[in-house]
């Protein structure tokens, strides 16, 4: 008897940590406030645009005035919903941007990179657009917003039900890696939002219907 109970306390004492851990897990991440995100939908494809209230935490800041270079990143894939089977994930797409704080002129210097390998988190990435800024708040303005961001092009369009799932965050893996211990339990250091869209339907007319009226009358009784 004795045997029984001191099992289901060590159960209970088990179940207690981990639904501690769990809770605390979801409060530690800092949510970015979405102000606004869309979809546009054209026949060149699907265009996302979203604007975030993008603050950086004491600690970022800290490590960032210290030399310390940023590494935030976007993430988007369009997938298709297929009633019959597993949704199919059509596109994906990132975007890997770069902060760092420059002492000597005191600016902040930020730089885009659109490679494949952000995904990853791997090293050497190439950027290719560069700019600065007089202060962090203007900075941090413009690394949280996309706007008309390409993630699927008219190849990969259909009249199926579809949707956007995107993600910001900032990305641990990116930073040395004495910067990387310790810091999954930290809440200055867990930045990241997520939400998805449904695609728009199309709205422009199709080809064919475009030119029945310029079609001479004969025309189109001979193809009927």
């Amino acid at each position: 008897m004795n045997n029984h109970s001191g099992l289901r306390s060590f159960l209970r004492v088990c179940l207690m940590a981990w639904a501690l851990c769990v809770g605390s897990g979801g409060a530690l991440a800092n949510e970015p406030p979405v102000v606004s995100s869309s979809l546009q939908r054209t026949v060149q494809g699907v265009r996302l645009n979203v604007r975030l209230d993008l603050q950086a935490t004491p600690a970022v800041e800290q490590a960032l005035i210290k030399g310390v270079p940023m590494y935030f990143v976007w993430r988007a894939e369009m997938i298709r919903d297929r009633w019959y089977w597993y949704d199919k994930r059509e596109t994906q797409v990132s975007r890997t941007l770069r902060l760092a704080y420059q002492p000597l002129t005191r600016r902040w210097r930020l730089s885009v990179s659109t490679e494949s390998d952000a995904v990853s988190g791997a090293p050497g990435l190439t950027y290719a657009l560069h700019q600065s800024f007089d202060s962090l708040k203007e900075a941090l303005a413009v690394v949280g917003r996309v706007t008309g961001w390409q993630v699927a092009d008219a190849s990969h369009m259909s009249d199926a039900d579809m949707r956007v799932e995107w993600g910001f965050e900032l990305d641990l893996t990116l930073l040395p890696r004495p910067f990387q211990l310790g810091m999954a339990n930290e809440p200055d250091w867990r930045i990241s939002v997520r939400e998805r869209l449904d695609v728009p339907p199309r709205t422009w007319p199709d080809p064919e219907s475009v030119s029945e009226p310029l079609a001479p009358p004969a025309t189109q009784e001979s193809v009927k």
